[in-house]
């Protein structure tokens, strides 16, 4: 009786595991880039704050089982990525390109109990260095916020051009009646 009941918690254990790997395959397909970290010490309340803020700005902080994840990289753009996933790793995953790479270069900066090892751009490894000159660059709302300003702007200038001739000559026939 106590080995049948040890195969049916190993198929229940084997089950979630599918799970699991399904689950982190999925993340992996719907992720533009995939930042990979190690986390040694991380306490709870700190696990939890990055997880919050990652989850505010609609990013993923999620800790991996490497084998998991390993299994999980199979036929996906990060493939590639395999060798990162070992030691006590966490990755960081988003629609948003730009996004991981920022915030978890600033809370590594802040915390030295995470430290990032590389990660994916689609198809292309990055380096630290690489993920940092990501992190660098402007996110997705501030560029169109200043395209927004930079077209707003040079509305407002063409408009003036166009109707600056027009007021000249109203000013200089208003100079002549007098």
């Amino acid at each position: 009786m106590t080995f049948i009941i040890t195969i049916l918690e190993a198929l229940v254990k084997r089950k979630q595991k599918e799970e699991l790997v399904e689950t982190l395959h999925k993340c992996f397909l719907d992720s533009s880039s995939i930042i990979v970290t190690h986390i040694n010490g991380l306490t709870v309340s700190q696990s939890t704050q990055l997880r919050t803020i990652m989850r505010e700005s609609n990013c993923r902080f999620k800790v991996t089982k490497n084998r998991i994840a390993k299994l999980a990289l199979k036929k996906t753009e990060y493939e590639h990525l395999e060798d990162l996933f070992n030691g006590p790793t966490a990755i960081g995953v988003s629609e948003d390109t730009i996004l991981p790479a920022k915030l978890l270069v600033k809370f590594s900066k802040q915390n030295d109990k995470i430290k990032i090892i590389g990660g994916g751009l689609s198809s292309k490894s990055l380096s630290v260095e690489e993920i940092n000159n990501l992190a660098n660059l402007p996110s997705l709302d501030e560029v169109r916020s200043k395209l927004i300003g930079l077209l707003n702007g040079s509305a407002e200038k063409l408009l003036r051009t166009v109707v600056e001739p027009s007021t000249r000559l109203t000013r200089l026939l208003t100079t002549k009646k007098s």
